[in-house]
């Protein structure tokens, strides 16, 4: 078993991130440092991801604060709906706002707020993206100062307590110390999602001429095709540099939070201050979900841009067109759940055996090789998989792909599958093994009758993450698909830009039907996993 596991880890995770290697350090590396196209575009992304990562940690943290140091009414609804900009697509987050701002958006037209024709869409360029990559990386530091919450000695804030200290008091000098790490880690997770986003970057950035790294990658790998893989490959290594810094903050938060708690620690009682920070909460969460998803509603039930939302003028013509039969659309949701549902299928069937054999330290190790791809930026990951595929015997003819997506999938998102799975086997009891040898169970046996019905709950819920990141993904797919292929995130991206924003938002709002559903799944799985497997029960 934990042979199959090192050499499955390889081939997804270690195999393609050494070709991306060896390929950027070759001769398009030195002409790379001479174009200053693309230092522009690098010191464009450092500074975007950074805004963001800033506003980002500011809004995580307060959120933190209030959600989990007091027990607030409505606790559990309001964790949700503070980590749920992070489940909605970037590429759709992206077009809601912008639907919901400019002289031309339905919602603000049929309000009389539109500003006069010829007025530039505010959320256009660096400000707009700084602020949606905020928006979306706050849920990020929200759940890793979450994962250290569950570990603070709740015997630190009783003696506090009991020196006299008083909850604030206690709060201030005893638990958010201990936090600091999770603030850190959070930070870093931020940033490298801020810089490693194309929906968002693509969908602002290009309409305000303020074009990324990622961006460029795409633009460049579109433009010559295979042809130009040296260069995206060189590209993809910077993007990796640049991301160092969020990596590291991880790593040194990682080394900082090596302290395990005793009992477990549980929210003060809410006092009328952290019921009053209720409504400033309340008014960010209607800012940056209730309005945008109405302009997009709203955009989508409009003849064309640019006119009211009335009895007259709606119309669900957009919505007919998406399921009609031979729509492009149709394809998409296809490939997007065949494409997330295999993904899905394959990642949570190697999640057993490999969560298994970690207790083996070359497995553990092997690991990393799953993790780097989902910490790094998604262009890396398929940059990577192109080159690693086209080098082998008659990988030509798989460009372009479904395969080839689906292996992209496989590298990105194994470390999501496989994280809800071994935390749940560290909890087996290593007895029942033990048991099962000794009545002379095979490996096989031992895998479907003593470890597969503890661990399927978290299988499930790891698969249903992963097909909840997946079917909407467009940074990897607007890399490597081809005639034929393209999913939803790459649709919205292609109907958006090419000026068709009704049918845009009418597929942006299956699309969240979709998400929706599967949010309910992986929810009703969840009741029986401990907290902290679902992002949004901490």
């Amino acid at each position: 078993m934990a042979l199959v596991a090192v050499l499955w880890l390889a081939a997804i995770g270690l195999a393609p991130a050494l070709r991306l290697l060896a390929e950027a350090l070759g001769p398009a590396f030195v002409p790379m440092l001479q174009d200053p196209g693309i230092w522009r575009a690098a010191w464009r992304s450092l500074l975007v991801a950074s805004g963001a990562t800033l506003l980002a940690t500011l809004i995580g943290a307060a959120q933190a604060g209030l959600l989990l140091l007091r027990a607030v009414p409505g606790r559990g609804l309001w964790i949700f709906l503070s980590i749920l900009p992070l489940l909605v697509p970037p590429q759709i987050l992206a077009l809601a706002f912008t639907q919901m701002g400019g002289p031309s958006s339905p919602l603000l037209i049929s309000l009389g707020l539109a500003p006069p024709l010829g007025s530039a869409n505010p959320f256009h360029g660096p400000g707009g993206m700084m602020l949606l990559l905020g928006i979306q990386g706050a849920p990020l530091v929200f759940l890793a100062i979450a994962a250290l919450v569950r570990r603070v000695p709740g015997e630190l804030l009783a003696a506090a307590r009991g020196l006299g200290a008083s909850p604030a008091e206690a709060l201030r000098q005893v638990v958010w110390p201990l936090l600091l790490p999770g603030v850190m880690a959070g930070a870093g997770l931020a940033f490298v999602a801020a810089l490693g986003n194309f929906g968002i970057a693509a969908m602002l950035g290009i309409p305000g001429r303020y074009t990324l790294l990622t961006v460029l990658i795409w633009q460049r790998l579109s433009a010559t095709g295979p042809a130009a893989l040296s260069q995206v490959a060189a590209l993809s290594l910077l993007l990796a540099a640049v991301a160092l810094p969020g990596l590291l903050a991880q790593f040194l938060a990682a080394r900082r939070a090596g302290w395990r708690g005793g009992r477990a620690f549980e929210p003060l009682a809410a006092t009328a201050w952290s019921r009053l920070a209720m409504v400033p909460l309340g008014v960010y969460l209607v800012l940056v979900l209730l309005l945008p998803l109405l302009a997009l509603l709203a955009s989508a039930l409009v003849p064309a841009m640019g006119m009211p939302v009335t009895t007259a003028t709606a119309t669900l013509r957009h919505f007919a067109a998406t399921v009609a039969p031979g729509a492009h659309t149709l394809s998409a949701f296809g490939n997007s759940l065949l494409l997330s549902g295999g993904a899905a299928l394959l990642l949570g069937a190697a999640a057993l055996p490999v969560a298994l054999a970690l207790r083996y330290r070359l497995v553990r190790w092997a690991t990393l090789g799953v993790d780097l791809p989902y910490a790094l930026p998604g262009a890396c990951t398929a940059v990577s998989v192109i080159l690693l595929v086209l080098g082998l015997p008659g990988g030509g003819a798989v460009y372009g792909t479904i395969g080839l997506i689906l292996f992209a999938y496989l590298a990105r998102f194994q470390a999501l599958a496989l994280r809800p799975v071994a935390a749940a086997a560290s909890r087996l009891d290593p007895a029942l093994e033990d048991a099962a040898r000794g009545m002379g169970a095979g490996p096989l046996r031992r895998l479907v009758a003593v470890h597969l019905p503890p661990l399927a709950p978290a299988l499930g819920a790891g698969a249903i993450l992963v097909m909840l990141l997946a079917v909407n993904e467009v940074t990897v797919s607007s890399l490597l698909h081809g005639p034929g292929t393209q999913t939803l995130g790459v649709l919205v991206f292609n109907l958006q830009d090419g000026g068709q924003s009704p049918q845009a938002a009418a597929v942006s709002c299956l699309s969240l039907l979709l998400v929706i559903g599967l949010i309910g799944t992986a929810t009703l799985l969840g009741r029986k996993l401990p907290a902290g497997t679902l992002p949004w029960r901490p």
